[in-house]
Formats: structure tokens, C-alpha cells, sequence
């Protein structure tokens, strides 16, 4: 069965990750990305700056799904683009596969992009109304000069339409005409049309029905497990991520807070704002659903153009204490290591104290 008729169960998932003794194929290292705030003023001189993304030290590994989740406005959507570099960083570095790609000149990135991809929210907004699927389709292929010939290119878009759940009789169709799972589908396929290594998933069942999300889950999954990609997949929904992601990194106000194993960091949160997370997700249980403890969370979150001084989730946290005004938490091992000798977990809560290990 193709398109939205598939099954909505969703497949188990685990075991695709690169070895932890491989070097990864994506490094962000104290990345930052800030955006100006113009004043009302003639001159429109810089009133200040929206730090997005504030920071950040993240590895991707070769063929893992790494899940980063967070309330809207945190900075994870900026941070997928700035490894991308479809944002351009204020400062820090982003490596792909060893190769530092905020140096690189337009015409080098050009060579690399084809390997990097990103899977948008909106399936809809993200293609051209007035193109057929196909042409959108096959854009890629004319960007990085791949299939040549009109008819090399037409039986590729068939191929890439048929990988996807999708018949290629319907490539002369336009996205009016298809559901929003199938939109999404034709997102997919035009991600892979350069056959890349590195896929961004920028909240990608987030605008699509539940019965349609499990379905675009499982095409996911069942790709990365024929193609060998690699995937960092940015959700809000921690419950959907813990289903799809081998680790899993929490972000808030521009900064990764919490990093592990996906199982571990929502089966045993050691960062406040996780656990708030965590509390948040229903149980399946009527009667352990109406039991459970919930972690409220009070007040509005914070703004990136002024964030608190020290912890930034200290305005918000039911644990506060003495030293979160007055100093910044970093990102610390507080679990065991794998089987493999990788990190387990880790926090940036000073509810773990200080010491000089860091992931």
C-alpha cells in the first residue's frame, strides 16, 4: 500500500548507531547564532541581539538518529539550519565529516551541500504551487548537475516517488492536489534527490493528522536503514523523539541542558526542565495517567534577548537554589558509560555539582 493507507504502527527502533570510537560526522563547537534587533532609530543602529542558539557543543555519529527536543523558541529548528549552514553562524564551528564548514567559501559549500539535507515542518509551504511534485523533485538533481538528460532525470524522480511510498504516474500532479502526508512524502523524496549522508528533520509530523504521523515516522526509519543516513531529528514532542531517536538532547533558551541515550534521559531525567518534560508526556494508563505527578512549570519562558543571569532555567525551576543566580551550569557527565566506553548522560544542572569532566 502506498501513501496514507500504510499501516500506523510505529517500527522499533535501535542498533543503527555508528561505533562510539568513530569520529562523528557532524561537530558543533561553541556555536552561536545571534540575530540583531534593529532599533526604531534613523541610523537602525543594533539595540541588542536574540541569541538563538547560545553556545552549543553537539556530535552527530554516523548513522544514528540524534533527537533534539524542546518548547517552541528554544533555538532548535536555528540550530538544525546553522549546522546546515542555511543560517549563518555568529561564532563557534560546524564540521561535516571533518571538514569545517563555517570556513568554507560559497563555492565549497556548493560541492558539500548535496550531501546535507533538510526535511521542512510545513510540506505545503515548502514547495512551489505553481511546480509539479516531480519538478520539485528533480530541482536537486539540476542544482548538483546529477542524471543528466531529461529522461535519466524523469526515471529518477520515478525511483525516488516509488522509494517513498509514492506512484511516479503522479509526478505531474501539483501539492494542491495530494494529503498532507503524501506533501510530506514528496518532501522527503526532494531531500533525497542528492542522495545525501545528513538529513535535518525539522519537525516533520508536527503539521501532519496523528493517523498520519506514525506513517511518515516509519518511512524515516525504514530509509535510514536502506540508505545508511544519518538524522537529527527536531521535535517538541519528547514522547515521538524517545520512539525514533538513539540519544536524545534537550535544549532550552539556546543551550543543549541534557544529552543521552534516548531510553535513559526520558526514563531517568536528571536536569529539572527535562523532568518537566517528561511529566508532560500521558501514560497510556487511564488509572496511572490520573495518579502521576505533574511538573508544572511557572512562568512564561524567559527572552533570548535577555536571558537570566547564571542557570537560565532558574526563573522557572522548582529546585532553585543558592548558586543558580550567580553561575552558569555546564553540561556534565552525572551518568555511567556504555558497554562501548560512550557517555551515558549528562546534565547542566548545578543540583550535580561542579567537576572538571565534560562530554
Amino acid at each position: 500500500m502506498t501513501g496514507d493507507d500504510a499501516t500506523t504502527v510505529v517500527e522499533p527502533v535501535g542498533g543503527h548507531a555508528g561505533g562510539a570510537g568513530e569520529p562523528p560526522l557532524v561537530r558543533a563547537t561553541a556555536l552561536k547564532v545571534h540575530f540583531p534587533i534593529r532599533s526604531g532609530t534613523p541610523l537602525r543602529g543594533t539595540a541588542g541581539h536574540v541569541r538563538a542558539v547560545d553556545g552549543v557543543d553537539l556530535e552527530v555519529r554516523r548513522g544514528e538518529t540524534l533527537g533534539l527536543v524542546g518548547e517552541s523558541g528554544c533555538g532548535k529548528s536555528t540550530l538544525g539550519s546553522a549546522l546546515l549552514r542555511l543560517v549563518e553562524p555568529t561564532g563557534g564551528t560546524v564540521e561535516f565529516d571533518g571538514a569545517d564548514v563555517t570556513s568554507m567559501a560559497k563555492s565549497q559549500l556548493r560541492a558539500l551541500r548535496r550531501r546535507m539535507a533538510m526535511i521542512f515542518q510545513d510540506p505545503y509551504a515548502s514547495l512551489d504551487p505553481r511546480r509539479t511534485v516531480g519538478d520539485s523533485i528533480a530541482e536537486p538533481l539540476s542544482i548538483h548537475g546529477l542524471y543528466r538528460g531529461r529522461g535519466r532525470r524523469r526515471g529518477r524522480v520515478g525511483e525516488l516517488m516509488e522509494l517513498v511510498g509514492l506512484s511516479p504516474d503522479h509526478a505531474n500532479r501539483y501539492p494542491h492536489e495530494f494529503s498532507g502526508g503524501q506533501r510530506q512524502r514528496v518532501g522527503i523524496a526532494r531531500a533525497l534527490a542528492g542522495e545525501p549522508d545528513f538529513i535535518v528533520c525539522d519537525e516533520p509530523i508536527a503539521s501532519l493528522d496523528v493517523s498520519v504521523q506514525a506513517q511518515v515516522v516509519n518511512l524515516l526509519m525504514r530509509l535510514q536503514r536502506e540508505l545508511g543516513l544519518t538524522y537529527l531529528f527536531v521535535s517538541h514532542d519528547l514522547a515521538a523523539v524517545r520512539q525514533v531517536a538513539d540519544r536524545v538532547a534537550v535544549m532550552y533558551l539556546g543551550r543543549v541542558v541534557e544529552l543521552g541515550p534516548a531510553e535513559t534521559v526520558a526514563g531517568s531525567p536528571q536536569h529539572p526542565y527535562t523532568e518537566a518534560l517528561v511529566s508532560a508526556v500521558p501514560v497510556p494508563d487511564p488509572q496511572r495517567e490520573r495518579e502521576r505527578e505533574r511538573i508544572v512549570l511557572r512562568g512564561d519562558v524567559p527572552s533570548p534577548a535577555a536571558p537570566p543571569s547564571g542557570c537560565r532555567f532558574r526563573t522557572r525551576c522548582p529546585k532553585v537554589f543558592e548558586p543558580c543566580p550567580d553561575h552558569d551550569p555546564v553540561l556534565q557527565i552525572v551518568g555511567g558509560t556504555t558497554s562501548e566506553g560512550s557517555l551515558a548522560q549528562a546534565a547542566a544542572c548545578h543540583l550535580h555539582g561542579v567537576t572538571d569532566q565534560s562530554p
